[in-house]
């Protein structure tokens, strides 16, 4: 008698652990359902978002502080200055959209 409770008990076990892992597969498979529209191609959209937002900005700093060297000359580089200025403006801009869309993210699931 012994041997059949560790059997039905083990039976049981192993029933539990296929219907969790059902739940997960078809929990998975609702989440992707969801999101069919967000492909490879969303991903690299992001690296877009990511880079734009640091390019732009470092660009205008680097033109900006041309302008001010050729405008008014002095012993500091005013190009290097907005070089790092944009980076510095450019990567808070990122860090902004990237917390953004994963909030979107999180609130979906």
């Amino acid at each position: 008698m012994v041997e059949i409770r560790r059997t039905t008990n083990r039976r049981r076990q192993m029933a539990d652990h296929f219907a969790e892992k059902v739940a997960q597969r078809e929990a998975l498979r609702i989440n992707s359902l969801k999101h069919k529209n967000e492909t490879v191609w969303f991903g690299l959209g992001m690296f877009g978002i990511v880079g734009r937002a640091v390019a732009i900005p470092t660009l205008i700093g680097v033109a900006l502080g041309l302008w001010i060297d050729r405008t008014w000359p002095s012993q500091y580089s005013w190009a290097l200055m907005g070089l790092v200025a944009g980076v510095i403006v450019g990567c808070i801009n990122a860090a902004y959209w990237v917390r953004k869309i994963r909030s979107r993210i999180i609130e979906e699931e």
